[in-house]
């Protein structure tokens, strides 16, 4: 049975639509939850200063274990550009307040189960139209927000969290970004071309007793929706929480995120865990824009690790810890200048020993 610690880390939490039925359909109850969230929002790397030591020590040899990517059971590319699955959008709902910075879209589509994947894994989608050149557009991928069976419980949908990219480039113009504007333009009963399913580094892991530390930048909460939903909302004979459940969970909640429209119906999930289990199930919530950390400095999301670094370190150093960081790409470094120095500390030399960490699969990163 799997006993699985998570502790998780995001600076940007993307909600879904739900019913209560289906968390009533799905729920599962842990035995021992203890969740604990606090606000973050990151941009840009901050500024952290990397305290350097003398490196002395061996960093902790690493126990070989059964990888994850070589479970059989996983598909990867069933489906490739020339020859892609045609789906149809079922659900495509903003899920940002309207003056919330950016709109970011939960989409559900309709695969009738002929796209199977795992918790971790990602899709493409090609956008209708052609390119400047008149060719096809390129395939963008996309982390998949939901669990293996989806979110209606059939295993006949795949969702996802998408961002609308809009911005102005050097000569004043604007850019609009191809996939994820026809993305979060589509209506339902649209067909959408879908190539995939990819990727084998953010498979959950097969340690039974693993402790999960989950740090997410953005639409980076896309796979670990899909990680907490298979945990929580789903009755799994072989994939059940026998010990207590902590989570570090701080995400960033602008004011219009938290007061207007469905953005806020995320929050139902949470409540729902508290009524389950209102003894060993705690939330805390912040509004992340007006947080800062003890020196005044903007509470980025390396600022917040900053904060739980040495508890986090000790825990990294167990060969049942496991570290998943999707997001953007330059959220690692500023991981890195952190741990750095705790590492040195111990006279362990960081970089050396997270190669180790990456060779037995406890440092999974997608980063784009």
């Amino acid at each position: 049975m799997h006993k699985h610690h998570f502790i998780a880390t995001s600076a940007l939490l993307h909600p879904h639509r739900f019913c209560s039925r289906t968390l009533d359909r799905w729920w599962q109850s842990p035995q021992q939850i203890w969740l604990s969230s606090r606000g973050v929002h990151s941009h840009k790397a901050g500024n952290l200063v990397t305290v350097r030591a003398q490196v002395t020590t061996e960093a902790p040899a690493k126990v070989a274990k059964v990888s994850k990517k070589d479970d059989e059971g996983v598909v990867v590319n069933k489906y490739k550009p020339k020859d892609p699955y045609v789906g149809l959008c079922l659900i495509n709902t903003k899920i940002t307040g309207d003056d919330a910075p950016g709109e970011t879209n939960h989409i559900v589509f309709s695969t009738e189960g002929e796209v199977p994947y795992r918790e971790g894994q990602s899709i493409g989608v090609i956008a209708d139209g052609v390119d400047k050149n008149g060719k096809p557009h390129k395939l963008r991928l996309y982390s998949i927000a939901s669990s293996a069976i989806g979110d209606f419980g059939d295993s006949k949908t795949v969702s996802l969290c998408v961002k609308r990219l809009v911005y102005t480039n050097d000569q004043g113009e604007i850019v609009k970004g191809v996939c994820s504007n026809f993305l979060c333009d589509l209506k339902p009963g649209a067909p959408v071309k879908i190539t995939g399913p990819v990727g084998k580094e953010m498979l959950m892991p097969k340690d039974q007793n693993a402790t999960i530390i989950m740090l997410a930048t953005g639409t980076g909460i896309a796979p670990f929706r899909a990680f907490l939903w298979k945990m929580f909302f789903e009755k799994h004979e072989d994939y059940k929480v026998r010990a207590p459940l902590q989570m570090f969970f701080p995400f960033f909640l602008t004011s219009s995120m938290a007061l207007h429209g469905s953005s806020w119906e995320f929050l139902q999930e949470f409540e729902k865990m508290k009524e389950l289990a209102p003894d060993n199930f705690r939330v805390d919530f912040a509004v992340s824009r007006e947080q800062t950390n003890e020196k005044g400095e903007k509470m980025y999301i390396q600022t917040r690790m900053a904060q739980y670094a040495k508890e986090l370190w000790e825990l990294l150093k167990k060969d049942n810890t496991y570290v998943y960081m999707c997001g953007l790409k330059g959220m690692e470094k500023g991981i890195d200048d952190i741990m750095v120095s705790l590492a040195a500390e111990d006279g362990i030399d960081w970089l050396t020993y997270k190669k180790e960490l990456k060779k037995a699969e406890q440092w999974n990163v997608e980063v784009y």
